[in-house]
């Protein structure tokens, strides 16, 4: 069930195959992957993931935590009150800032390539941790899928299912943007974005990392086009402003 507009699956699929193109994915590799994740599961992560999850985020707003370099754990004191607590979804290791400042994401959107174990730690302390499957990833899957105690779903880059969702996005942190509209969030605050910047220093490590990168803006692009939540970035002096204008003002620099 779709709560609000969004980029659905027959819109995002053509874009998922440009990107496939790029880097190399095959479909039935991804399938695949898939088909393990899916027995991996428990039973109760299976079912109605969707659902579960919109009863975490419909109606709330969604602070998605990225890992830009020196990004640090979202200053969420600065969020105006309300009566209802932001969401907080963090992109794979963003788990870690997140927990260092004593903030345990709601959900936890991974492809298992980062620093695992805060992902089972938060998972045991209440983050719903959504698993992706890809064809590259299989051995990480097999390894830390059973270690999870808490509450898990599992996604791909593939038609959804019952059991496994794809509401689009490429990398952890637009899919969680496009997880967050998806299942109703109010607003969308983007915290430690930056497409620009990458930890690692190895020349062919970097140009793969900055090629990923590109093509999530270009995700965040078509999101912002479909979407019925407003998306925002959060910059590290406390201001908004909406994603499509600072796009659009780093273009012109």
């Amino acid at each position: 069930m779709r709560i609000g507009s969004s980029v659905d699956y027959a819109r995002w699929a053509p874009i998922y195959e440009r990107i496939a193109e790029e880097f190399g994915f095959a479909l039935d590799a991804e399938r695949s992957a898939a088909d393990e994740l899916r027995r991996l599961l428990p039973p109760g992560a299976r079912a109605d993931p969707l659902d579960r999850l919109s009863r975490r985020l419909e109606g709330r707003d969604a602070v998605v935590v990225g890992q830009a370099p020196g990004a640090g754990p979202p200053p969420v004191w600065r969020l105006p009150a309300s009566g209802v607590r932001p969401v907080i979804l963090a992109a794979d290791g963003a788990t870690v800032s997140c927990l260092t400042a004593n903030l345990v994401p709601d959900v936890i959107v991974t492809d298992l390539d980062g620093p695992v174990e805060s992902e089972v730690t938060a998972n045991h302390r209440g983050s719903l941790v959504v698993v992706h499957a890809h064809s590259d990833n299989r051995p990480a899957v097999r390894t830390w899928v059973p270690e999870f105690s808490g509450e898990l779903a599992g996604s791909w880059a593939g038609p959804p299912d019952p059991q496994l969702i794809d509401v689009g996005g490429f990398t952890d942190g637009d899919r969680a943007a496009y997880l967050a509209q998806d299942r109703g969030a109010r607003r969308i605050l983007l915290w430690g974005f930056d497409f620009e910047r990458v930890r690692e220093s190895e020349p062919a490590v970097v140009r793969r990392k900055l090629a990923k990168l590109a093509w999530a803006a270009r995700a965040l692009d078509e999101l912002e086009r479909a979407s019925a939540a407003p998306i925002f970035v959060w910059r590290r002096d406390g201001s908004w402003v909406r994603y499509g204008e600072e796009r659009s003002a780093k273009s012109t620099r």
